[in-house]
């Protein structure tokens, strides 16, 4: 069956129409809210008033239907001075050129079915009822990532008939672990962050104790099965719980103490997982029945290890005491080498990769992979997308992308952040030949995150009041108001306006002493009564957040159109971007050579 992907022709004119409509909204996105007052930028771009902009944004009477401009407009802009005259027309347009308003992106529903059928599989990608969820050893927004994320690129593996998975960018390890436990992929997770492999080494030492853990319950479940009820009653009341951890009484009780050191190893290790994932949004609850059983039947058979009976050290052999030393002293070297696979665990390497990195090189083990990229920063995304075509045993890619407002532009004039010439924006040959440019304040607007201020998120405005202020301040006192040293997180720490623009002053090493607290507190009566302005210009900006977020993830689309050996490529949305904001993944599969 043919992978249903949109077609080129197609792809490039959708491209073509969302650059025809930045072309005229990108100034809004490209306005710094920090000089929001010191260059009148409301005046500048706007012949509306806030309110006007603020109700219409809330409204929901702007449905989408044919966009109509008056007379010398475009998109609401007028032709002549640029600037905003119809705020129901820009938003109309603005939902029209978004990702789903273009109508480019595959369906998960979709891909998951022609994955299913090119592989004659009724059941891939499918979950298990009886399978754990992942949420019970991270967060709940990392949780529902990695489980969709992980059934696309299970899907993908078994298409392209490989059992190696690539995880680039992989960070403390989420999705490496839970392909490899639940799809039984071998899976090596790269980051350039040695703080990143070694915590992920740490995390896999203690789900591995995790997963050991749950082995001895069930074993211990087997055993009772074969004694009386009443026998089950008596032997419960010869353990004690003051500290929440059961004690071993006498030796022909072993089933109790497995069940005893699984509940203290299980909080252990829940508590240390969570901590990591600040403070496990989705706990695992050890008081559900099911949640030893879930949590072993997702782990792989080269996870989980037989637990032999408990035997006390002192009635061993000295033959059978030298033989264990040796066999965990071989254990610890294996554990201690960074390129080998811990018991079917995946293994983290340290390393910065790009489109040149030689893998074979730095895994020795390589054979054909698919490979992947969680939430990658800035240009790691499109140098994944790079890699991909560059390396023949990759097989297949899936890749979501993160912070655009760390990605370098080819065509920016400051060219900062390329590395040897290559940038991450843009990297089709299409928009290349255009000489497509965004702006940094274009990328750092397409990261708000559109559906979470809609359902009320909210954004930090008065932090954003308070810092565009200063700059008056800067401007108005002091020459270097224009210096790109960054004031940082002052607005937490401050109470009040005032106190606010004393911290900043110390923290830009400036003199303070120059102005009055009634001084500084007159500039923010002053401009208060503006707030509004700033707010109705914010909300503007996460309107079009979409649409520069849409160009970004096109253009990857776009590149990998172009390459010869891919032939299927697709965006797909992932995740509920309520959850996860960048929520749209790039997913490329190569012509098989079978």
């Amino acid at each position: 069956m043919a992978f249903n992907d949109i077609p080129v022709d197609t792809l490039k004119r959708k491209i073509n129409e969302l650059k025809r409509f930045l072309s005229i909204s990108l100034s809004i996105s490209n306005a710094h809210t920090v000089d929001f007052y010191t260059r009148d930028v409301w005046s500048t771009f706007m012949c509306v008033n806030p309110e006007e902009v603020l109700c219409a944004v809330s409204s929901t009477q702007n449905s989408m239907r044919a966009i109509e401009d008056k007379e010398n407009t475009t998109f609401g802009f007028c032709n002549a001075s640029k600037k905003l005259v119809d705020i129901s027309a820009l938003l109309r347009a603005a939902k029209a050129h978004c990702l789903p308003g273009l109508g480019v992106c595959m369906q998960l529903e979709d891909l998951m079915q022609n994955l299913r059928l090119m592989t004659g599989d009724t059941t891939a990608g499918q979950s298990s009822d009886k399978a754990v969820t992942p949420d019970e050893f991270m967060n709940c927004k990392k949780a529902h990532e990695v489980q969709a994320m992980s059934e696309v690129v299970a899907s993908l593996a078994k298409y392209c008939r490989v059992k190696q998975v690539i995880d680039v960018g992989s960070g403390k390890g989420y999705l490496c672990s839970y392909l490899s436990m639940r799809f039984n992929l071998q899976v090596f997770g790269i980051d350039s962050s040695s703080t990143n492999t070694h915590g992920a080494q740490e995390r896999n030492r203690k789900l591995k104790k995790f997963s050991k853990a749950y082995q001895k319950p069930n074993k211990a479940t087997r055993k009772q099965t074969l004694d009386s009820e009443d026998t089950s009653i008596q032997h419960s009341r010869n353990f004690e719980n003051s500290d929440g951890i059961r004690n071993f009484i006498t030796e022909e009780k072993e089933s109790f103490e497995a069940r005893a050191d699984s509940s203290a190893l299980s909080k252990q290790v829940t508590n240390d997982l969570s901590a990591s994932d600040n403070a496990g949004e989705c706990p695992l609850d050890l008081n559900d029945s099911d949640s030893g059983s879930s949590f072993l039947s997702m782990l792989s058979l080269d996870v989980t290890e037989d637990i032999s009976p408990r035997v006390n050290h002192s009635q061993l052999s000295l033959e059978e005491r030298e033989k264990r030393k040796r066999e965990n002293l071989e254990r610890k070297a294996r554990e201690g080498r960074g390129n080998i696979r811990d018991d079917g665990l995946f293994s983290p390497l340290t390393s910065y990769v790009t489109a040149e990195t030689e893998l074979k090189t730095l895994i020795t083990e390589l054979e054909d992979a698919v490979l992947v990229g969680l939430h990658t920063c800035g240009d790691l995304a499109p140098s994944t997308l790079r890699m991909f075509g560059a390396k023949q045993e990759l097989r297949a890619v899936c890749s979501v992308g993160c912070c655009y407002h760390l990605l370098s532009e080819e065509f920016d004039h400051d060219r900062q952040g390329c590395v040897d010439g290559v940038c991450g924006f843009p990297v089709s040959q299409y928009l290349k030949a255009q000489e497509c440019f965004c702006g940094r304040n274009a990328r750092m607007s397409a990261c708000l995150a559109l559906e979470r201020v809609s359902a009320g998120g909210g954004l930090p405005m008065e932090s954003l009041f308070y810092r565009a202020v200063l700059h008056v301040i800067l401007r108005d006192h002091y020459d270097c108001f224009k210096s790109e040293k960054r004031v940082g997180n002052v607005y937490s720490k401050a109470s009040s306006f005032v106190d606010y623009v004393r911290r900043a002053l110390k923290k830009l090493d400036l003199d303070d002493t120059k102005l009055s607290d009634s001084d500084i507190q007159s500039y923010h009566e002053h401009y208060s009564p503006r707030m509004n302005e700033m707010v109705a210009f914010n909300m503007l900006k996460v309107i079009l957040a979409p649409c520069i977020e849409g160009l970004i993830l096109l253009d990857r689309l776009c590149y990998l159109k172009e390459q010869d050996n891919v032939s299927h490529s697709a965006l797909v949305q992932l995740f509920d971007p309520l959850q996860s904001p960048r929520c749209y993944a790039v997913v490329g599969i190569k012509e098989s050579t079978v």
